[in-house]
């Protein structure tokens, strides 16, 4: 992961710094709302060199705003990231956007309201880290281990994913010195009744 070295962190914080109040503006969800997001997601990929079928663009499409404004609101911030002219040249593959702009953006939305990626510092950098990471980027300067450790020092998303991995190697871990005590104890007990 992050194996390729990106732009400068700086370059993409400021970006998201002025982000435009047209990316800032209302998701329409249901008839209320201005910015069309899955066009908007559609006009990055686009501007990518790509086409994205209308079933992976249906998720950027919502009818429930309690449920989907702020996700809808932090994709349209993102889309203004990834139309940053270094994105349009290295092209990143679409599923990796599309997983970025959904299940990534979503899992971020969910743990803070999407304008504080603009005008709060740390969230900016979070983004941004985040971004180039789920696109196989580290920011330009950065070694692998110090884009790896500063993201998941910034990220809530990225510690608890971190910290979910953790406990899933710990478990197979016990699950393993389980089945080997086990197997001890069979053997050992094949072993008595031979004798």
């Amino acid at each position: 992961m992050m194996e390729k070295s990106g732009p400068t962190l700086e370059t993409l914080v400021h970006r998201l710094a002025e982000t435009p109040t047209e990316f800032l503006d209302e998701p329409r969800v249901g008839t209320s709302g201005k910015v069309h997001v899955a066009a908007l997601v559609n006009d990055v990929l686009a501007l990518h060199g790509q086409r994205a079928p209308l079933s992976a663009l249906e998720y950027f499409v919502s009818s429930d705003a309690r449920r989907d404004r702020n996700r809808l609101a932090l994709v349209m911030i993102a889309c203004w990231l990834l139309a940053e002219e270094w994105f349009a040249s290295v092209t990143p593959p679409q599923n990796m956007v599309l997983n970025l702009l959904g299940a990534t953006v979503a899992e971020m939305a969910q743990a803070n309201a999407a304008h504080k990626f603009v005008h709060d510092p740390d969230r900016r950098e979070e983004l941004v880290r985040v971004v180039l990471a789920r696109l196989d980027y580290r920011p330009a300067g950065e070694s692998v281990a110090e884009a790896t450790d500063r993201l998941s020092g910034i990220s809530g998303v990225e510690r608890k994913r971190l910290l979910e991995a953790s406990r899933a190697a710990e478990q197979r871990a016990a699950d393993i010195r389980a089945a080997l005590a086990r197997k001890a104890a069979e053997e050992s007990a094949d072993k008595w009744s031979r004798e």
